[in-house]
């Protein structure tokens, strides 16, 4: 916990995670505090989507302790990380193909929590994509990759979250599709989301975030702050290939 800062939303206490027999991620530790954006960056294959899968209770740790708000969820089922408030916008979106976009929404919305207001509703989320709802009866198979990629964020919405995991939000979509999800971002950011972005794209990573945290092969190689960063002149080519 922070000293006069609020309370970590996520924490993440030295991960160890296996597929099988193979080692993916080593002693991983990363924290979210609570209004804030965390960026998490690495190479393919550096172990950020197998981070979020532990978080979410999609692959147990082997080893290390998850905590949302205070309370260890290590080990407990998706369902019961999910009603605590964590959503994950999955890396390839996989929206509900032969579902309407309406149906989507429907579907992922979720009964309140006792003294939590439910700020996302089929008309909040509408609101936030107008395309969404002047879409609202086609079959969701039938979008674009970016109408899929915002029915995606607005189906975690529709769970009312308190830490919202985005995986690779940006990936294979055209350069003002991603201009306008990371405005997205940015908007839930400013209302109070607790948000980690996963993500290649690097620049677009330090536009945004507060904190950053950069994995190479499963193992935390940078962690600090954006600014912080910035001003160091972090070096990314060593840690991401990037030039």
């Amino acid at each position: 916990m922070g000293t006069t800062v609020a309370a970590d939303a996520l924490v993440l206490s030295e991960i160890d995670a296996f597929y099988g027999d193979s080692h993916v991620l080593h002693g991983v530790s990363l924290r979210l505090g609570e209004g804030r954006l965390l960026g998490l960056l690495g190479r393919n294959g550096a172990g950020k989507s197998t981070s979020m899968n532990v978080t979410v209770g999609l692959l147990p740790p082997r080893h290390g302790a998850v905590t949302v708000y205070g309370r260890a969820v290590t080990g407990r089922a998706p369902e019961a990380i999910a009603a605590l408030g964590v959503a994950l916008v999955p890396q390839g979106r996989r929206v509900f193909r032969s579902l309407s976009v309406r149906e989507n929404l429907a579907v992922a919305g979720r009964k309140p929590r006792a003294g939590v207001p439910m700020l996302w509703t089929l008309d909040t989320v509408a609101a936030l994509f107008p395309r969404l709802r002047e879409r609202g009866k086609q079959i969701a198979g039938s979008l674009s990759g970016g109408e899929q990629q915002m029915l995606a964020i607005g189906r975690a919405l529709m769970s009312n979250p308190r830490v919202l995991l985005m995986d690779e939000p940006s990936e294979g979509l055209a350069p003002q599709i991603v201009v306008e999800v990371m405005a997205t971002i940015r908007r839930l950011k400013a209302e109070g989301l607790s948000i980690v972005l996963v993500e290649q794209n690097a620049r677009l990573v330090f536009d945004v975030a507060d904190d950053i945290v950069v994995l190479n092969s499963g193992r935390v190689v940078v962690d600090g702050s954006a600014a912080e960063l910035k001003r160091g002149g972090i070096d990314l080519r060593q840690h991401l290939g990037i030039y």
